[in-house]
């Protein structure tokens, strides 16, 4: 199963902040929690999910996004 879609990787923290999902974690600021967001048009959040400790469910996320491009 695939899908073709762009990724984000933040590695400066920008969606982080702009996302609202910011931790200090063991001292470090700037954190990311476990999130994963399906964004359309490169502004419209359509899904977004909140994964806490645990890893997210990938093949949740590639499904929705089908079923949203569809």
């Amino acid at each position: 199963m695939g899908t073709d879609v762009p990724l984000l990787s933040d590695w400066n923290g920008d969606a982080t902040r702009a996302f609202g999902i910011e931790l200090e974690l063991f001292g470090m600021t700037a954190v990311s929690a476990r999130a994963s967001f399906l964004i359309e048009g490169g502004e419209t959040i359509r899904e977004a999910w909140m994964h806490g400790s645990e890893l997210p469910d990938v093949d949740d996320v590639i499904e929705t996004a089908q079923q949203l491009s569809s």
